[in-house]
């Protein structure tokens, strides 16, 4: 068993009359510390899959299982990077960053300032810290996510296409700062 395991995973959505199957019979098993890329054409599932792990879809028939126990729902284990920005638009950048680290589940995880210093350095927005995400580039708003879910230091990190925004100098070295984490 990995550290994630996709044991027999079915998962199929009524719209209207009919059903879709998204995904039938999926197995996969994830170690710690590898890295899983979901290669497809649009449509295939992969989303779909990613929503199973991080707990906000569950299956219709199999098991997600993370660290061996059943996933109930969301859980601060599990960070997730979406493809469209994820930013609450009436708080500054450095205040979305440090969002996550004052929930219950994150306090006392590590010193909040520190934290939210060390994600706008790295992710090049500690000139912006004060800004609303309104005010930032598309890309911009993406790094900001980006450090966002970095900065609870979740166990496992979902990332569903968080490049896409990215000007390719930028997506570089994001991809840098991740396989260094």
């Amino acid at each position: 068993m990995g550290r994630i395991s996709i044991a027999s995973v079915t998962k199929r959505f009524a719209t209207g009359d009919s059903v879709v199957t998204a995904l039938d019979d999926v197995n996969l098993a994830v170690q710690d510390r590898e890295i899983v890329t979901l290669v497809g054409a649009s449509g295939c599932g992969k989303s779909t899959l990613l929503n199973l792990i991080a707990g906000f879809e569950t299956p219709t028939l199999g098991q997600v299982l993370v660290d061996g126990h059943s996933i109930k729902g969301p859980g601060p284990d599990r960070g997730v990077v979406f493809q469209q920005t994820a930013l609450f638009p009436w708080l500054s950048v450095a205040d979305n960053v440090a969002f996550g680290l004052s929930l219950r589940a994150n306090q006392g995880k590590a010193d909040r300032a520190q934290v939210v210093e060390r994600m706008l350095q790295r992710t090049g927005l500690s000139p912006f810290r004060e800004r609303l995400p309104a005010e930032l580039s598309g890309g911009m708003r993406q790094r900001a996510a980006i450090a966002s879910v970095l900065a609870i230091n979740p166990s496992t990190l979902l990332m569903d296409e968080p490049f896409g925004a990215l000007d390719s100098l930028t997506r570089s070295i994001m991809q840098d700062f991740l396989l260094e984490i």
